[in-house]
């Protein structure tokens, strides 16, 4: 099992260019199957195999999305082992996955990411790094895996754009508005003038050793301003994401213009967004309908 596992993990990185988080991802899928499995060879897995591993999720009270997420990857090792000649057929061609609950994405108010991103202070370099995250974050819309990896070249200053690395390592080009590039510029220039910083490197965000922040350091750094500016639970790196599509649709934006923004792949990723703009569009309704 092993053997094969490591093998679809090298197919997915060398061919399918996947990003290190659904590799993570799918090796941990993998690897809880491989335990539920115990001693019963690859070979030896039918379809009521897999049934009896769907109930067994079921019994441990994970949600729809986690268990269609895990048969997704069985699915996809499954069609790899056949067409390498691994196996004769795979058992997860007639597998149904359930029925994935609508979970409507946590936003925030203009006025309450205002109230986040003024929470750091403008007087050291951390505030400074803080706030030119969040204004990045916000103003982008770009995935808090995204803002992590940006390197000093990744921004244009001149042409208001910024270079993400998205998603099955596809890269686009974001527009980023004014006062984020400000609030970057004015963080470069407190860590060029700091004593403490003498090394020479190319990533953008640093943390407090100067090293590059990582997806966990961003969360803590928002966890601490929710407390600090007194802002409802739940909000995590992603909800500045959600804020940004919500935003966008509310004042106008048209449907494709913001799956393009936030690199989805398919529309329908970015249809649940149309979920939160219902009080807009009744408005909208009650001052266009003849009738309303």
């Amino acid at each position: 099992m092993d053997r094969f596992i490591e093998k679809f993990l090298r197919y997915l990185e060398i061919e399918k260019n996947s990003s290190g988080h659904t590799l993570l991802n799918y090796k941990l899928d993998l690897c809880d199957f491989k335990k539920f499995l115990q001693d019963k060879p690859i070979e030896g897995v039918d379809y009521l195999t897999l049934r009896k591993f769907l109930a067994y999720l079921k019994e441990n009270n994970l949600n729809n999305r986690t268990v269609a997420r895990k048969l997704s990857c069985l699915r996809s090792f499954y069609r790899f082992l056949f067409r390498e000649g691994l196996i004769k057929s795979s058992p997860a061609v007639m597998l149904s996955t359930p029925k994935q609950d609508k979970m409507l994405p946590n936003f925030m108010t203009e006025e309450e990411v205002v109230k986040l991103i003024e929470a750091p202070s403008r007087d050291n370099l951390l505030g400074l790094r803080d706030r030119a995250m969040f204004e990045t974050l916000y103003s982008t819309g770009m995935r808090v895996s995204e803002l992590v990896s940006l390197n000093l070249d990744s921004i244009d200053f001149i042409g208001s754009v910024v270079k993400v690395l998205g998603k099955g390592k596809k890269e686009r080009l974001l527009p980023i508005g004014e006062t984020a590039l400000e609030a970057i510029n004015k963080y470069l220039s407190s860590r060029n003038s700091s004593k403490k910083i003498k090394i020479q490197t190319k990533t953008l965000f640093l943390n407090k050793n100067n090293t590059r922040i990582t997806d966990r350091g961003v969360r803590k750094v928002i966890n601490k301003y929710i407390r600090t500016a007194s802002l409802k639970s739940g909000i995590s790196p992603h909800t500045l994401r959600h804020s940004f599509a919500t935003h966008l649709l509310n004042r106008g934006a048209d449907l494709r213009s913001v799956q393009e923004l936030l690199g989805h792949a398919n529309l329908s990723t970015t249809q649940i967004y149309t979920h939160l703009t219902t009080d807009k569009l009744k408005a909208v309704y009650d001052k266009a309908h003849p009738r309303a």
